[in-house]
């Protein structure tokens, strides 16, 4: 395990992300210009998206209906475990949701580093698992605005048939109580329509695409994310303070929702019969916490949530634990069950 960990802990594309938090401690003057943020961003959404797509354009149906069926069970389950837990530790509606979305939602840069692990372990993994990552991006956005709006119909018709979660008879709830602005932020907002925009387009040209895109989107992926995760460390070094802020409770659910989920991640993963790289993926992917597409849609639906709380323990905790700690233990975690 120790030497796992540490071997995951020198690599260059983490040693950047320590070096963008030891800048902020120490108050250096170092920043990113917007614009290259915001193409940093682009960038790694369209690389995932287009070797998802060109890769899945290689594989028969038949073998991606586990995985993709997993995957989505992840990005439904995910949410409605986060809202509960929330609810329990005494956390309100809004904020419940915010967490809900964000963790239940993926992180692209947490994805590409454990690519970046496994690819520097020489452990292989199925080539399709940059499609699982799209199709867990959207799902638990839509299913923790549906569990908010349903909470909201509940609290403002009383006496309605309802069930657990204030579902009523008649129309569907989707139908009924999601407007289409919270439609519109969860599927073609930018991170989500890139992600699958570019997979389609890799899916319809298929290895055709690969003399056009290789050089910039598969061989310099790499140099590009570390320029991203120093960028990272530096927003995730400013986040730190507002974490401190909301208690030790927060702090440590940062923490252990990630392992709960991975562990889940990985359960799956090997259920729908991936390979020990393809388990780690899966896991990793349930791990990880969005700070890109969920906040983007929160800001819009669900404006009374604490950004500080969902991105401040999206970013400043439970990324920077995935990145150095997390996808060793994942991967662990896969090497374990796979065996069994």
């Amino acid at each position: 395990m120790l030497e796992i960990v540490l071997q995951n802990l020198i690599s260059p594309v983490i040693l950047f992300f320590v070096l963008g938090l030891f800048a902020c401690f120490v108050k250096s003057d170092l920043k990113f210009p917007t614009g290259l943020s915001e193409f940093l961003s682009i960038y790694l959404l369209i690389a995932i998206g287009l070797k998802g797509g060109i890769e899945l354009s290689e594989h028969n149906l038949i073998t991606l209906i586990k995985p993709l069926i997993g995957a989505l069970f992840l990005g439904v389950l995910i949410p409605v475990i986060m809202f509960f837990i929330c609810r329990w530790v005494g956390l309100d509606v809004k904020n419940s949701i915010g967490l809900a979305a964000t963790y239940g939602s993926v992180s692209i840069v947490t994805y590409g580093a454990a690519i970046s692990f496994l690819s520097h372990s020489n452990v292989s993994f199925e080539s399709y698992m940059n499609a699982m990552v799209v199709i867990m991006e959207s799902p638990a956005i839509l299913v923790s605005l549906l569990m908010l709006k349903s909470i909201e119909a509940k609290q403002s018709t009383p006496g309605i048939r309802q069930g657990s979660l204030g579902i009523t008879a008649g129309r569907p709830l989707l139908v009924r109580w999601i407007e289409p602005e919270v439609v519109r932020e969860s599927l073609f907002g930018k991170s989500v329509l890139l992600l699958v925009g570019s997979l389609l387009v890799g899916f319809v040209v298929g290895q055709e695409a690969i003399p056009v895109v290789k050089p910039l989107f598969i061989d310099l992926y790499n140099s590009f994310l570390i320029l991203f995760l120093l960028n990272m460390g530096l927003v995730a070094g400013q986040r730190l303070s507002d974490v401190r802020r909301h208690g030790i409770g927060l702090l440590a659910l940062a923490v252990l929702m990630p392992i709960t989920f991975g562990m889940l991640g990985v359960v799956i993963g090997s259920l729908a019969g991936l390979s020990q790289g393809g388990v780690t993926l899966m896991g990793v992917l349930a791990a990880s916490s969005s700070y890109i597409a969920a906040p983007a849609a929160l800001r819009t639906s669900v404006p009374d949530a604490n950004p500080s709380i969902y991105l401040g323990l999206s970013l400043g905790i439970t990324f920077p634990f995935n990145l150095t700690l997390g996808i060793p233990l994942y991967y662990i975690m896969a090497e374990w069950i796979v065996k069994l």
